[in-house]
């Protein structure tokens, strides 16, 4: 039986509840599902947006409600340090925190420009400059990683919070036709072949079409 309950919206556009249902799975926590309607105002402003200022995904666990992917992973590490959520090495820790807190805060230009369609690909697809400006930036942050700390994930041999928080961009990435160099191209087959990935990604095919307004021409 399930310990926990964790509060998501689509599968197929949200970004945020995929990395809330990563780290869960990751940590080994048990959970059932709850889904919130995409017809509900403010998860329609959040899939529309993909702002990161909102209450899905979230935790309900032994009496706490966590809301907020970065509080949910840090919880989670309290909770199951021996997953390896963080890494071991204090350094390591710290440089993890910085770029999965970047990931959090930033990025706006992908996140308008690329918003999350697991289902749609667009071959050849357009990136303009303010989006190809985060895209280089995180290429720069998985490519000096996977260069520090040995790869396959970011942080070396196992999957950490930082790959939670990068792996809508590596289902964005395959949406829009994104060029990546190799090792980065590597990086994003690593991540989507993540069983909880996989896991995700056939239940977000099988989602009904919820939100006609993000089935746009790009």
């Amino acid at each position: 039986m399930a310990t926990a309950t964790l509060t998501i919206s689509s599968k197929n556009y949200s970004s945020w509840s995929l990395r809330g249902f990563l780290l869960c799975r990751l940590a080994g926590l048990d959970i059932a599902e709850a889904r919130v309607s995409a017809e509900d105002p403010s998860i329609r402003a959040e899939l529309l947006l993909q702002s990161s200022s909102f209450l899905v995904p979230r935790l309900d666990h032994d009496g706490l409600r966590i809301w907020d992917t970065l509080a949910i992973g840090e919880y989670l590490h309290e909770l199951k340090p021996e997953a390896g959520l963080l890494p071991t090495d204090r350094a390591a820790r710290a440089h993890c925190r910085s770029i999965a807190g970047e990931m959090h805060s930033g990025f706006a230009n992908l996140r308008s420009a690329l918003p999350m369609n697991i289902k749609a690909r667009h071959p050849g697809f357009k990136v303009w400059t303010g989006a190809q400006g985060d895209i280089l930036r995180i290429v720069t942050i998985w490519t000096g990683c996977l260069k520090a700390y040995g790869g396959p994930y970011l942080f070396g041999a196992a999957p950490t919070l930082a790959d939670a928080m990068y792996a809508p961009v590596c289902s964005r990435f395959t949406t829009y036709d994104v060029p990546l160099d190799p090792a980065s191209r590597a990086y994003c087959r690593t991540i989507l072949a993540l069983p909880a990935m996989k896991e995700w990604t056939a239940a977000a095919l099988a989602e009904p079409d919820e939100l006609e307004e993000l089935d746009v021409e790009f």
